[in-house]
């Protein structure tokens, strides 16, 4: 089964990350951009029997290293097989 996990900074936590990509794109000209925040995505394969379980197992996953429960938040979607 295939996880898609997204990890961000919780809001409050000062993204330098963030701050530099938008002042590079003010200097490339797009100067539209009113505020960005620098995240992760990891694309995981998980054998489970289903769709629950799989989603359980990753969100374990996260808590116990894949995110920083102090600093970030994080999501887990579980993608349809297709």
């Amino acid at each position: 089964m295939k996880a898609r996990v997204l990890v961000r900074l919780k809001a409050g936590i000062l993204d330098v990350q963030g701050t530099s990509v938008k002042r590079a794109l003010e200097g490339l000209g797009f100067g539209e951009v009113r505020e960005l925040r620098v995240g992760k995505v990891l694309d995981l394969e998980v054998e489970a029997p289903d769709a629950a379980r799989a989603r359980r197992r990753v969100e374990e996953m996260c808590a116990r290293l894949l995110a920083n429960p102090v600093t970030e938040d994080f999501t887990v979607e579980i993608l349809t097989e297709s």
